[in-house]
């Protein structure tokens, strides 16, 4: 059994098993069977449901329990019994069957339309009467209320055959040049009529008038769709009293409803070729339409794929067994094709077994021609030495290629190549070896400057991927990939000075990370130099420990700051004790100063006094000269006057002093002598 999955729907083919070529004699088939375990094993649902050549039609009776279907060649019809899982009769026809009809619940009534314009009627017993028609036929339908049927074919006319009477009615005419199919509503039996010229024909059978006309060929032209020829109408199904389906011969099918001229929906197989059958599955309102390539099953208010196969051979008719996921198709091929779909609808009663059967099932698919056989080129002979076989029993001719015994190409090989094994285990470990490597934790190199802050920057990057992955947001590109700043990795002069004291003051906990990362850069440049592609992790606390510390870490960071500075303070005592010590060490020299125009020397005491005046600002330097006298104004001899400034206090200075005046006040009455005092507590004490 071979199962295929589209769209997460399951469908099992019940026909499909261990194909055995066709050149192979019925004796060396059943030689197999008795050898092969598996070829016994191959499901084989109905025995001998299969045509000699080519099978045209199938269809199921109304009751269920028998499958009816014809082929060629020679031109016959079989029947199977579902009940018994086997062929009930089969009948050899004169002519080709063009179509057919069961008109009873069972067996006992069959109508077949043949190629030779004949028509023909089948009873429980066999042939039971034949008649002939004035054109060729395409397809029939019969009226069950009046118990006429319609002929369509190569004619403008429609053949009415009552078979109460036994006799011919006025035909219907029609504009058409020709008709393809028809089809009866099941509810108000109106007759509908498909053209060749891509128009759909309603006729009302009680008065034999024409009641409605639909154009097709225009509404199946859409915008996406390409036609090289006018549409015919190759397909027509109804499906209760208001819908009809139309399949066209461009690969088009449009849904009607018969109150509106215009389609609800319009399907494209996208193939072109022309639409052979139309079905209706009512439990999940699907639409099964078929062309001679593939089946598709889409949403008749949507239009949506539901499923869709191909089968390797051409399709000629689809039969959806009643109430059932079974489907049953007629190929260009012996074998009749058996699909069981169980989402469409549970196994027929007759095979219940398969909805156990099919829980069960695995995907195996197999993509062997023959199994017992082995398909070599012409090339693959010479490459085996074999080639001396060709035109020998051993090699059978097909296609491109030729096919030979399974075991001799096995031992062929085993010859031309006794290495083989070898080669495939050598390759099987390079696998393995791939494998593991894939799973290492792969080694980062790291720039020569700066490597403390790289690795820095890939720890970060790393923590940043993981919340964006949580967060659904992009990633930041990376420093190290920047090219502004490709340079701090580079040039040497970039180098973070980690000991200066604008670092270490930036940075109080720096310390305790600094060494973790000191420690995986030692690792890391061991693995460098044996030239290892594994990075392991350096011993010491777990992870849990780590988190624990780096907590205490920001508890603790004014202390840190605080010992920062104190070594700071060290190194400094430190520095100034080293130059104390060379500055005893080295010899005063006398040093001349050079004493400008215009001015006295008095002392080294009033030069260093001025240096430290002109430190001050305008407003001291200015008060200073106001106490000491020497801010006056005068008169020069070239007419220029110095003129002397009084600085007054500013509003906010003058507050400030009457705030401390009247401060000093309150306090020096609030005081109290000792003695004032000491009386209060003696009459505390008498009262007491």
């Amino acid at each position: 059994m071979q199962v295929s999955s589209l769209n997460e729907v399951k469908i099992y083919s019940l026909s499909a098993g261990r194909s055995l070529p066709e050149w192979l004699s019925d004796r060396k088939k059943r030689a197999l069977q008795k050898k092969d375990v598996d070829i016994r094993r191959r499901i084989e649902l109905i025995q001998d449901f299969e045509m000699p050549t080519v099978s045209t039609k199938i269809k199921v009776s109304r009751d269920g329990q028998y499958i009816m279907a014809v082929g060629t060649y020679k031109p016959r019809v079989r029947c199977f019994d579902t009940y018994q899982l086997s062929q009930k009769f089969e009948r050899c026809l004169d002519s080709e069957v063009v179509t057919f009809e069961i008109l009873s619940d069972d067996y006992s009534k069959i109508v077949f339309l043949q190629c030779g314009r004949f028509v023909e009627f089948h009873s429980q017993h066999g042939h039971y009467y034949r008649t002939r028609i004035p054109k060729f036929g395409r397809d029939f339908s019969y009226h069950y209320p009046s118990c006429d049927l319609y002929f369509v074919g190569a004619s403008s006319e429609v053949y009415r055959l009552n078979l109460d009477q036994g006799r011919f009615l006025n035909s219907l005419q029609t504009e058409a040049s020709e008709s393809n199919v028809c089809d009866i509503n099941p509810v108000h039996f109106l007759f509908a009529m498909g053209t060749a010229e891509g128009k759909v024909e309603c006729w009302d059978p009680r008065t034999r008038n024409r009641v409605g006309l639909l154009d097709c060929a225009l509404s199946s032209v859409t915008a996406d769709t390409e036609i090289e020829g006018l549409p015919s109408i190759s397909a027509l199904k109804f499906d209760g009293a208001l819908n009809m389906a139309v399949g066209t011969s461009t690969g088009q099918v449009l849904l009607y409803d018969l109150r509106s001229s215009n389609p609800l929906i319009v399907k494209d197989h996208h193939y072109g070729l022309p639409i052979k059958s139309i079905q209706f599955q009512h439990q999940l309102d699907l639409i099964i339409s078929a062309d001679s390539r593939i089946i598709k099953m889409w949403n008749k208010d949507t239009g949506k794929i539901f499923t869709s196969m191909e089968p390797e051979h051409d399709i000629n008719d689809v039969c959806l067994y009643p109430n059932s996921g079974m489907l049953m198709t007629a190929n260009e091929a012996p074998k009749m094709n058996i699909y069981y779909i169980p989402v469409l609808g549970p196994a027929p009663k007759w095979c219940s077994f398969l909805d156990n059967l099919t829980e069960e099932l695995e995907e195996n698919p197999d993509s062997t021609v023959y199994d017992d056989y082995k398909f070599v080129t012409r090339k693959d002979l010479e490459n085996l030495g074999l080639a001396h076989l060709i035109g020998s029993s051993l090699l059978r001719a097909y296609m491109h290629g030729f096919f030979m015994d399974i075991r001799l190409y096995h031992k062929a090989k085993m010859m031309a190549n006794p290495f083989a094994y070898e080669e495939y285990r050598r390759e099987k470990i390079r696998q393995k070896i791939e494998e593991t490597r894939a799973q290492r934790v792969q080694l980062k190199k790291l720039p020569k400057v700066n490597k403390e802050l790289a690795l820095k920057l890939i720890e970060e990057e790393g923590e940043e991927q993981q919340i964006s992955k949580k967060r659904k947001q992009k990633n930041l590109p990376s420093l190290l990939k920047d090219d502004r700043f490709k340079v701090m990795f580079e040039n040497p002069d970039f180098q973070v000075d980690e000991q200066s004291e604008e670092f270490r003051l930036l940075n109080p906990l720096v310390s305790k990370i600094s060494e973790k990362r000191k420690r995986k850069l030692k690792i890391l440049e061991e693995l460098e130099a044996q030239g290892q592609e594994e990075e392991e992790e350096p011993e010491g606390k777990a992870s849990d420990a780590e988190s624990s510390e780096s907590s205490d870490d920001e508890k603790g960071w004014v202390e840190e700051v605080r010992k920062q500075r104190k070594l700071l303070r060290q190194e400094e005592k430190l520095k100034r004790q080293e130059r104390l010590k060379e500055d005893q060490q080295t010899l005063l020299k006398p040093q001349f100063f050079e004493i400008k125009e215009g001015e006295e020397f008095r002392s080294f005491k009033d030069s260093a006094k001025k240096q430290k005046l002109m430190k001050r600002s305008l407003e001291d330097r200015l008060k200073l000269e106001e106490k000491l006298g020497t801010l006056n104004v005068s008169d020069t001899t070239v007419g220029s006057k110095q003129a002397t400034f009084k600085l007054k206090k500013s509003e906010q200075q003058r507050k400030q002093q009457e705030a401390e005046k009247r401060h000093r006040q309150e306090r020096k009455s609030l005081r109290r002598p000792a003695s004032h005092l000491k009386s209060r507590r003696g009459r505390g004490r008498l009262f007491h």
